[in-house]
């Protein structure tokens, strides 16, 4: 779909900022039930908990969560639930399902990678961990632990009611690069799956729905002849060289390019001695935009320069696209329900520790909000604007109607990807936000079990913003997951 294709889709349906009612349910969720399951939640907080914590010391990255996705498939086993691992080509993947009868088929989605280059202890002050490489710098400690244990929630209030259906947990790796759930997505895995629920780590709590940017990802390698840099630099080809003139290019590149284009990268290999000429290097590129035909068309003008620059230094260049995932497609129908759910939860209170602890953060920021904020839940709307960043749960809400929240699991004013949030995700700050989380998650799910004519009407709008004819065809094409793409670079290929 074209941006102004998608932009009209979504203004069909915007709703002004402020607080909104929820829908009239055909057959509401009794306010007791809702409470048994707000106890459910509680009374599995120390499982959340248990689980966050320990991903989060595991912080393993993108298809190597071989701890993490074990740890939460044993959770949702203990609780009764069939689990199937290893799907979509992705070993650390899974699906867990219970199924009481006939009825909607609900997903929430459970994501658990770390994020290379962040490791952190959780004290409020930068302090690195000796030998490790990575860390939650995103929250996925805090998603994957909250999403099962609401499962588990919704799962014993299905049974204790006999609530007909099926609830499915996606275990979904990868999401940081590697396009998870893009492989589960074209093969089919949501293809009967009524609606999706899914949550973020957060500086706040909030049910607004948004747009995202898409993008494809790739890894440039560039294969040149090693030589004495001083002795005989003339028989030598430097993959450096290829490199950075790559890198030259796109950078002039940058100017010919659709408003709000991003393009990033970085030098994952680049030679181990400066009188030795480097016979391989590689670089690691971003390219988004909202509009996935601009991300495509961009792409291919990286690619060239690639090319050129190989040209340009006597090198060879090999390319691999490692990730691609479309625009988030928000869904008002289903955003409103959570809303009213969240500020059924609230906010949060933090102890006088907590306070200290996000306070001795925040001197590490630049003009911090108040940390009071977390106490409220921000007014509901779609932004149709913003959304630097990407996700492969855009991909989901293309196939079904989707719907996610944020919860205050990360001190006001820090940058996500920050040292600052992996220090929160591993504390009980992180922990609180979480169990807030899959309450609203628990909440909500029942909502959709209980009024199938809320999911049918959620699916007449994402058959709208989607327009008419739309087939699903993955942004990377159909190669396998790119189970090694955050494995060092170099050594496979020098």
């Amino acid at each position: 779909m074209k941006l102004s294709a998608l932009k009209l889709a979504l203004l069909s349906a915007t709703v002004a900022s402020g607080v909104l009612a929820p829908h009239a349910f055909a057959k509401p969720v009794p306010e007791a039930e809702k409470a048994q399951i707000l106890k459910l939640v509680d009374a599995d907080a120390a499982n959340i908990q248990d689980a966050a914590l320990k991903i989060w010391g595991f912080a393993e990255v993108g298809y190597q969560e071989t701890k993490s996705t074990a740890l939460l498939q044993d959770q949702l086993k203990a609780a009764g639930f069939a689990v199937k691992a290893g799907v979509a080509g992705e070993p650390t993947a899974f699906i867990a399902s219970y199924k009481n009868g006939e009825g909607p088929v609900i997903a929430i989605l459970a994501e658990f990678d770390a994020l290379p280059g962040l490791a952190q202890t959780a004290d409020p002050v930068k302090t690195g961990i000796p030998g490790q490489i990575a860390g939650h710098g995103c929250g996925h400690n805090l998603f994957g632990a909250a999403s099962v244990g609401a499962a588990v929630a919704l799962k014993a209030w299905m049974v204790k009611n006999n609530i007909k259906g099926e609830l499915r947990v996606y275990g979904t790796p990868a999401e940081e690069g590697g396009s998870g759930k893009v492989y589960f997505v074209r093969d089919g895995l949501f293809n009967d799956v009524d609606a999706t629920l899914h949550w973020h780590p957060a500086n706040s709590n909030s049910a607004v729905q948004g747009v995202s940017m898409a993008n494809i990802s790739g890894k440039f390698r560039f294969h040149g002849v090693s030589a004495h840099a001083a002795g005989a630099p003339e028989k030598g080809r430097s993959a450096l060289d290829g490199v950075e003139v790559m890198d030259v290019a796109t950078n002039f590149l940058r100017e010919h390019t659709p408003d709000k284009t991003r393009i990033h990268y970085v030098i994952t290999a680049g030679g181990t001695a400066p009188n030795v000429v480097p016979n391989f290097a590689e670089v690691y590129y971003y390219v988004r935009h909202p509009d996935p035909a601009v991300v495509k068309d961009v792409w291919s003008r990286v690619e060239k320069a690639a090319e050129g620059a190989a040209i340009a230094t006597g090198t060879t260049v090999d390319k691999e696209i490692t990730g691609g995932v479309y625009a988030l497609l928000p869904n008002d129908t289903l955003g409103r329900v959570m809303d009213a759910n969240l500020r059924k939860v609230g906010g949060i209170t933090w102890t006088p520790e907590e306070i200290a602890f996000a306070k001795k953060i925040q001197t590490s920021l630049v003009n911090p909000p108040s940390i009071d904020s977390v106490k409220s839940v921000e007014p509901y709307k779609i932004e149709l604007e913003g959304g630097g960043g990407s996700t492969d749960v855009s991909d989901i809400s293309w196939v079904t109607p989707t719907v996610g929240l944020g919860t205050a699991t990360f001190v006001p004013g820090s940058a996500g990807h920050s040292w600052q949030n992996v220090a929160a995700a591993g504390s009980s700050i992180g922990v609180k936000g979480a169990v807030n989380a899959a309450k609203t998650l628990a909440l909500t799910g029942a909502d959709l079990f209980a009024n199938p004519d809320i999911v049918k009407k959620a699916k007449a709008e994402l058959n709208e913003r989607r327009g008419p004819n739309f087939a699903y065809k993955a942004m990377l094409g159909d190669r396998p997951p790119a189970l090694d793409y955050r494995k060092p670079a170099g050594a496979a290929h020098e």
